[in-house]
């Protein structure tokens, strides 16, 4: 295979400090503008500023082998780096003070000095893939952390099966009912299944799971009313009790389109698990969501970090609300107590979270460094649930198919710690319903 130039932009290596790496032994050209932009995130608090300050590291540690000028070996059996300042002239339309623009300057005058090697733009810009095709140059993204390359292979945590009538009929008799491992689809721990029968397609039985030489078990969840005037209004959020008042589940993912009653019914459960009178399994309820961007400085806002956060979390607010009997009182009292807190994601690095039952809202616009990051806080006697919608992502890094969120439910659908349920149903109103389907 021929060897490729690769010219990087900016968006790739705040993505992925690690991207260097990724590129076989093909050269990579980093124009000198890329270092600026760069230059321009390392203070911030989040893994785009992580990202930039391991870059920086990296382009270091390689300047110590030789003139990042010239051109330096990444690594064994990798390419040539170098660093380009020079540019050259592009279309007139183009206004060359726009940093995108002088990168791509930058690539046009690596592909003139190479006519015969393939030099290729790899930007997360679409934009600047766009700009770059019109003007002669071959372009590509940079897809990091992708878990599945089409967001309606995620996994649903959900499967309908066709079995025989006599066995939905023993599974209602209390009788011990199995899956057979011949099954043509996997299945995995905690994943919730609807048996349909073959001679009745109206016949059927919900059930959990947990593995082909244990019996199914029956969804405690449908039957469930957590006394907060909150109860399961359909299969999807009858799952997700199961999972949300699992103690032997530490992690659970939720995804659903808006109005589907995801943050709500995770609310619930740790409310009920926390505040309530017959179980406080947990001292505390923890809720946050994502600022955009994710690490921005708030402290220019007036007020305390609950009213800092407020205009990102005032959904938050509104279930809990909802939940409370839109009792303000009694809401208050909660978060004056320490049994109700509203943090910022951007202060979990580095703490220890025992005891606490932490929901993080929206965390389809988390990486997967950010997902990491939050997980490996949670200390003993700790549950965190994820919610979040994929259909929409206000983080630039990331896309449907390789957000935090994402990256999360493929990798721990395997383990015996977490489960998953995707929410199929809206239940905030008819109406709201109704525009998320046709609009």
């Amino acid at each position: 295979m021929a060897k490729k130039f690769y010219v990087i932009d900016t968006s790739v290596f705040l993505s992925d400090a690690d991207c260097l790496f990724k590129f076989e032994n093909n050269d990579i050209i980093i124009p000198i503008k890329v270092l600026e932009e760069i230059d321009k995130h390392k203070k911030r608090q989040d893994s785009v500023g992580f990202n930039a300050r391991m870059i920086i590291k990296h382009l270091d540690n390689l300047r110590e082998k030789g003139s990042l000028c010239s051109g330096v070996r990444i690594d064994k059996g990798k390419g040539i780096l170098r660093v380009v300042s020079d540019t050259s002239d592009l279309p007139r339309d183009l206004d060359p003070t726009i940093p995108d623009n002088e990168i791509l300057a930058t690539a046009k005058r690596i592909k003139e000095e190479n006519e015969k090697k393939k030099v290729v733009v790899v930007s997360r810009d679409i934009n600047m893939r766009v700009i770059a095709d019109s003007i002669g140059l071959p372009s590509q993204n940079y897809i990091t952390e992708q878990v599945v390359d089409d967001r309606n292979k995620l996994y649903s945590g959900y499967a309908e099966i066709v079995v025989d009538d006599q066995m939905i009929d023993q599974f209602y008799d209390d009788e011990d009912v199995y899956l057979d491992e011949g099954l043509k689809m996997k299945l995995y721990k905690h994943q919730f299944i609807m048996l349909q029968s073959s001679a009745n397609p109206k016949k059927t039985a919900l059930c959990c799971f947990k593995g082909y030489n244990v019996p199914l078990e029956k969804i405690i969840g449908e039957k469930r009313d957590l006394g907060w005037g909150i109860a399961p209004r359909n299969k999807e959020q009858a799952f997700s009790f199961d999972l949300l008042f699992d103690d032997s589940i530490p992690l659970v993912t939720l995804i659903g389109k808006a109005g589907s009653g995801k943050t709500l019914v995770a609310l619930a459960a740790a409310i009920e698990q926390t505040l309530g009178l017959k179980d406080n399994k947990y001292k505390r309820v923890l809720v946050s969501r994502p600022v955009q961007p994710l690490g921005k400085d708030i402290g220019f806002l007036p007020g305390t970090m609950e009213e800092k956060m407020l205009p990102w979390l005032k959904p938050i607010q509104d279930n809990l609300q909802l939940i409370l009997g839109n009792d303000r009182t009694m809401l208050q009292s909660f978060m004056e107590k320490g049994q109700i807190e509203i943090e910022a994601l951007t202060y979990i690095r580095g703490r220890s979270i025992s005891n606490a039952y932490i929901i993080i809202d929206e965390a389809q616009n988390l990486t997967a460094h950010e997902v990491k990051t939050i997980i490996t806080r949670v200390g003993e006697n700790t549950k965190i649930v994820l919610t979040g919608d994929i259909e929409q992502i206000d983080n630039v890094y990331t896309n449907e198919t390789s957000n935090g969120l994402a990256y999360a439910i493929e990798k721990f659908k395997e383990s015996d710690l977490a489960g998953h349920i995707t929410f199929k149903k809206g239940e905030r109103s008819r109406i709201a319903t109704e525009a998320a389907k046709i609009l």
